[in-house]
């Protein structure tokens, strides 16, 4: 029993990081209907970021953290206003090649810069290297903090999204762009905010991942980013709750498959249930049943 529990803490910590990069994918899709497939890059420069701010600044973690949110968040408008914003009326293949090909610049840009090379994070000290154990059971430091921290940002998205003039301009545009502008909303101001908010808990990501597994490189974004979408998608694409509720139950079935099947196995079980969400319930958990007009 204590063996289970366990795992369901590795499974939280886990979480909440798929957590936080799935918020990404579904606040974009919601707005414009658009699989943002650089969203995996993304957090892996906010992991690159949080590492030169605490190796070649010296910064502590908070400070890195809040850098990494913000350099992340810049990134993510420059993305949608260099790469997206010129193909809003375009097909939706034309827009999926294009969000592939950022992917892939990303990384690549990345690797010409610094390096293919793993880069792993500076020893932590004080508080954040310490673990404490309640019952049999153990909690890192590192741990506490992710669910800590991914919890006060999942509250301020959801009191951005609910309770403030831009929030609602979100929800209006998501609801139907062309009545929103005509009521007065700027439709582009509010998808570059939607990309700058996804991109910052990205960024957030980014760095919490790195002080947990204490090692990045440049294609770290690749398969954590494919588990966020699948956890977006298991939520049902496009709802905020179902983001959250997806990226938990997707760290918990890695955590479980890892520690009592095979890690080999741990994608394989991802994508299996991306499929048999497709095939049951195709709007996924939370998500209603909608007919598209054609």
């Amino acid at each position: 029993m204590e063996q289970f529990l366990q795992q369901v803490i590795n499974g939280i910590s886990l979480g909440s990081i798929y957590a936080l990069m799935a918020l990404g994918y579904t606040m974009v899709y919601g707005i414009i209907k658009l699989i943002n497939f650089a969203h995996g890059d993304v957090y892996m420069i906010g992991a690159y970021v949080g590492y030169f701010c605490m190796t070649n600044l010296r910064l502590g973690f908070f400070p890195s953290l809040l850098i990494s949110m913000l350099v992340c968040a810049i990134l993510g408008v420059a993305i949608e206003k260099i790469a997206y914003k010129p193909l809003r009326n375009a097909t939706r293949i034309a827009v999926l090649i294009t969000a592939i090909g950022v992917s892939l610049f990303i990384e690549y840009g990345t690797m010409y810069i610094a390096s293919p090379n793993p880069r792993s994070y500076p020893r932590l000290t004080g508080f954040m290297a310490k673990s404490y154990q309640v019952g049999g059971l153990t909690f890192s430091a590192q741990q506490i903090l992710i669910i800590i921290i991914t919890v006060v940002l999942m509250i301020l998205l959801q009191l951005i999204v609910k309770k403030t003039r831009i929030g609602k301009a979100m929800r209006a545009v998501s609801l139907d762009r062309d009545a929103a502008q005509l009521m007065g909303i700027s439709v582009d101001n509010t998808i570059s905010f939607t990309f700058l908010l996804g991109s910052a808990l990205a960024g957030a990501a980014g760095i919490l991942v790195g002080i947990y597994y204490n090692s990045i490189n440049p294609l770290m974004g690749m398969m954590p980013g494919l588990r966020a979408f699948v956890a977006a998608v298991f939520g049902g694409i496009g709802i905020i709750p179902g983001a959250m509720i997806g990226g938990y139950f997707i760290g918990l079935v890695e955590v479980m498959v890892s520690g009592y099947v095979n890690s080999m196995f741990r994608d394989a079980v991802v994508f299996a249930i991306l499929i048999v969400i497709l095939i049951v319930k195709p709007s996924g958990l939370l998500g209603k049943e909608t007919r598209e007009k054609v």
